[in-house]
């Protein structure tokens, strides 16, 4: 289990935490440590430029830290910026972040999660690579004997255009129709020795527990859609779709909990990433791979909520300087950071009482 958790953050968090750093090397700001995890060095170096390069004992994440921060979270220490602002902000050499222009400081604290994003892109591209991607509009690789599907008279080579009046563009747009139509009939447009038929499937009622234990009855037919190999720019496109599907369905997610449509039930910490992740490892590197991609996007997606100490949140500061013209107030700053701890301190809490849930759901 560690092997692969660790694979997965650490891969997910070096890059968040590489475009920060990118960037502000771009931008001439002082980069003082690059930290994969927390509290206390395991091992490291320093770069010729004095970055403090290392490895931490616990990984919960990691930090990029700019001259002129009070601490990880990247608070600005007003005494190093009033020693800055007296001697000309450091001229002719890198310069702390917060005496940078508004659009740089934004710009290095929206990199972390832009990267997250093309990691996920070039990972899902990679995985559509090394393992094909399904036929669109799907095709039938396999039929499993005595299913609904083959009752019916699917068989492996039809093609499968609608599932009543919807168009089907790829396979997991039939999974979810006849996931929620368990014992009700379904009129399947096929296509087989070019001439089209409709085939009245009626999908069996298969039991399902859900991440908080409820139990659920979810259709199914028992049809295996086909696979094809892809080229590289079918890849990318794919992978960017895939990036961006992940980013709209997270981003729906969060909405509906915030207005109280869903149960934040799936929001896991670090146990969940590590079972998930040893489930995963076990079906093979490809498929831990694929939820590294979900995990990047997840991250990046998360760093951009409007919280202090978070990347979002930062964002959210610049977007009222550029409104007031001018920084909010040393109050006002502290004041958010502190609610945003313990905004992220609450989810923390909350998502390691749903890792016990999904830890039982798996290994139980």
């Amino acid at each position: 289990m560690i092997p692969a958790f660790l694979f997965v953050i650490t891969m997910v968090v070096f890059f968040h935490e590489l475009g920060h750093f990118l960037v502000a090397r771009f931008c001439g700001v002082a980069v003082q440590a690059f930290s994969i995890g927390f509290g206390q060095e395991i091992f490291g170096f320093t770069d010729r430029k004095g970055t403090r390069w290392k490895v931490a004992w616990i990984p919960l994440g990691g930090y990029v830290k700019f001259l002129g921060d009070a601490d990880v979270s990247s608070r600005p220490d007003q005494n190093v910026m009033r020693e800055y602002a007296e001697r000309g902000a450091g001229e002719g050499g890198a310069q702390p972040l917060h005496l940078k222009p508004l659009w740089q400081r934004a710009l290095v604290a929206a990199a972390g999660p832009i990267a997250n994003f093309i990691l996920a892109m070039v990972i899902f591209a990679g995985v559509i690579l090394a393992s094909g991607k399904p036929a669109a509009p799907p095709v039938v690789e396999s039929v499993v004997p005595g299913s609904a599907a083959e009752m019916a008279g699917i068989r492996p080579g039809d093609a499968l255009l609608k599932a009543g009046n919807t168009t089907l563009q790829d396979f997991p747009a039939l999974q979810r129709i006849v996931a929620a139509s368990p014992g009700m009939p379904i009129q399947i447009t096929i296509v087989r020795a070019h001439r089209q038929i409709v085939i009245p499937v009626t999908p069996a009622s298969v039991q399902s527990v859900d991440s908080s234990g409820n139990k659920l009855a979810i259709g199914q037919i028992g049809i295996r859609d086909a696979i094809v190999s892809a080229g590289v720019f079918e890849a990318l496109a794919g992978g960017a779709s895939q990036t961006w599907s992940v980013v709209a369905q997270t981003a729906n997610y969060v909405g509906q909990i915030a207005t109280g449509r869903q149960s934040p039930d799936q929001l896991h910490g670090i146990i969940g990433i590590a079972a998930v992740s040893y489930e995963a490892a076990r079906d093979g590197f490809i498929t831990l791979l694929g939820l590294a991609g979900l995990m990047s996007v997840s991250i990046g997606l998360v760093n951009l909520l409007p919280v202090p100490v978070l990347d979002g949140g930062h964002l959210l500061y610049y977007a009222c300087e550029a409104v007031r013209g001018k920084p909010l107030g040393e109050r006002a700053q502290e004041v958010g950071f502190r609610i945003g701890l313990a905004f992220v301190l609450s989810l923390l809490l909350l998502s390691l009482f749903n890792d016990r849930i999904l830890v039982e759901r798996l290994f139980h």
